[in-house]
């Protein structure tokens, strides 16, 4: 099972199990499910209100985490969180090109990650 650590300035770290080989959860439901204080709107990667910085625990080993969605690249790239050249490296390594994502589009994995969040 993978842990996930939420981390916030305003908050206190709390790191979780997630649920082994469900590959379905996102971060945002499973901070959901753990009374973590994500801000979110819409749920369905169209706001950007979810956004948050994903880093692997373990740089070492190869990224799990799955691509970003059409919607992802299309909020980021709004956001200025994802260039072009990114997207491009992206469909050719098939993995996430930086840090930032959607907590309602990011499905966890079997690896270890820190999750840092605004707070409001």
């Amino acid at each position: 099972m993978p842990l996930i650590t939420f981390s916030s300035p305003l908050h206190k770290d709390k790191t979780v199990y997630a649920a082994a080989g469900s590959h379905t959860q996102t971060i945002l439901q499973i901070a959901k499910d753990n009374h973590i204080p994500i801000d979110f709107s819409c749920s369905d990667g169209e706001c950007g209100t979810c956004l948050v910085k994903v880093k692997r625990i373990d740089p070492k080993k190869p990224p799990l985490a799955n691509p970003l969605t059409e919607r992802e690249i299309k909020v980021l790239k709004e956001l200025g969180k994802i260039t072009q050249a990114e997207i491009d490296q992206m469909m050719v390594d098939d993995i996430a090109p930086n840090e930032w994502r959607l907590a309602c589009q990011m499905v966890v994995r079997d690896e270890d990650i820190l999750v840092e969040y605004p707070s409001r």
